[in-house]
């Protein structure tokens, strides 16, 4: 009995609501963390290196440019932060209060200003107006003005991007009963299987034996070898396209000492795909590498192939390339409108909204497309057509020779039974009175009246 019916089969692999919950918190607490820690400090050091005055080379806490002994060596060479705004210390910088955060007018220069705090802004206090919720990113080479950002118009996307594919990787290494993605793949390796049955017409137990990890595959030849042998010679002789004299008997091939792992994935693999499709193979190969995966959960790459290959892709591509389009078009009317002028060059967070969600929507079709198996060549694709017909043909021509063998042996062997048995039949029928009184007696009184009907109009004819 295979595993998969030990384990009750596909039924044990349903998603649960606590599959969902993990998921969806996974997913919540990832984005979150992104949006609050990830995305300020990646986009600070990014704008920092760009676009930052000639002759810096790094940034210090406010802390150290106080304690430091000569500060206009340190103004030539660093930017300064205060309390996370950064920019070159001012005239006033040393009457700047530690975690206050305020008042920045005299304390800061503003032509260098990068405040991605939350804490809002004017220009009477601070030097410079800013709204809580915004980024404010100024520099020569930015231009004249600022450059205002609203993280959750331009970053919010990138954020849940992040949020989906780690809560999704995470959930791979989970245990199966809370494992979102673990309990996916453990169901396609079962629907895998199948699909293998449906396609080869192997039985349960022999495509068991070929989806076995290397490992396992040794471990059960050294408790029932010959199991293994009677298996692989039925995968041999269903898998035979040669004829008379080319035949290769499995007996010359295989012996106590053939290496069992090796002789399935190169001559047994060879054969199916030849026999079959590669389509087939490569389905088997990545079930393998899936069953390891379930022994060691790190190996996600393994499940990952087998998931995208065999499901995702076949039942999912059309929508990603649907979402690709959408992206674009959506991209697409907002650079419109930009170019209208009605987005500000000095705003552009909805155009960076809309940049990453295109960019999502073609890295998660590029990372499809990378999944999905290969189609085969047309000559090849011919050469199995006709392969399959001229099977079809030739068993067709054994059950027509072996009913005609079976017609000649009926009709040889039992003539004289059936000469017995209608000579019965006819003694029967003549022996009983009423028969001849009926039908004999009917069947002459037609020829009879056929007889002087034939007479009379002779005669009629005569006169």
């Amino acid at each position: 009995m295979s595993e998969d019916k030990k384990h009750g089969g596909h039924n044990d692999y349903k998603e649960t609501s606590t599959h969902y919950g993990i998921f969806l918190g996974l997913f919540a607490l990832i984005a979150i963390s992104v949006y609050t820690f990830v995305v300020p400090t990646a986009v600070q050091k990014a704008v920092i290196f760009l676009f930052k005055p000639d002759g810096v080379t790094h940034t210090i806490s406010f802390g150290e440019y106080k304690s430091h002994s000569n500060k206009e060596h340190v103004k030539h060479e660093a930017l300064v932060s205060f309390d996370g705004v950064i920019s070159e210390a001012g005239a006033e910088a040393d009457k700047f209060v530690e975690g206050n955060g305020k008042p920045l007018k005299g304390v800061i220069n503003t032509e260098y200003i990068f405040d991605l705090t939350d804490a809002s802004r004017s220009e009477l206090v601070d030097g410079y107006t800013k709204l809580s919720g915004e980024w404010i990113l100024k520099a020569p080479k930015l231009g004249e003005a600022a450059i205002v950002i609203e993280p959750a118009l331009g970053f919010s996307v990138l954020a849940l991007i992040f949020g989906f594919a780690i809560a999704a990787l995470i959930t791979f290494v989970l245990p199966p009963h809370l494992g979102y993605m673990a309990v996916k793949v453990r169901r396609e390796v079962h629907h895998a299987k199948s699909k293998v049955r449906l396609q080869t017409g192997f039985s349960d137990d022999i495509v068991e034996i070929l989806a076995l990890p290397d490992n396992r595959l040794y471990d059960l030849a050294e408790t029932d070898r010959r199991k293994i042998e009677i298996a692989f010679k039925k995968i041999w002789d269903r898998t035979d396209n040669n004829e008379g004299s080319a035949v290769i008997r499995f007996s010359s091939v295989f012996d106590d000492d053939t290496d069992i792992v090796i002789f399935r994935n190169e001559l047994l693999f060879l054969r199916i795909r030849e026999f079959f499709s590669d389509f087939v193979v490569k389905e088997i190969q990545d079930t393998i590498s899936a069953q390891e995966w379930e022994k060691n959960q790190f190996l996600i790459f393994k499940a990952l192939r087998l998931y995208m290959s065999h499901h995702f892709t076949e039942g999912y591509s059309n929508t990603v390339t649907g979402l690709a389009y959408f992206g674009a078009a959506i991209l697409i009317i907002i650079i419109g409108i930009r170019g209208l002028k009605f987005i500000p060059a000095t705003r552009p967070s909805l155009i960076l909204g809309a940049i990453f969600l295109e960019g999502a929507m073609l890295a998660l079709m590029a990372f499809t497309l990378l999944y999905t198996q290969e189609e085969e060549r047309m000559d090849r694709m011919l050469k199995k057509m006709e392969d399959a017909n001229r099977n079809q043909l030739e068993t067709l021509e054994d059950v027509s020779k072996d009913m005609h063998k079976v017609a000649v042996a009926l009709v040889e062997g039992n003539s004289e039974m059936i000469k017995q048995k209608v000579h019965q039949a006819v003694s029967e029928y003549l022996s009983d009175e009423k028969n001849i009184q009926g039908e004999l007696a009917k069947e002459i009184g037609d020829i009879v009246l056929r007889a002087i009907g034939s007479g009379v109009m002779t005669q009629a004819k005569k006169n």
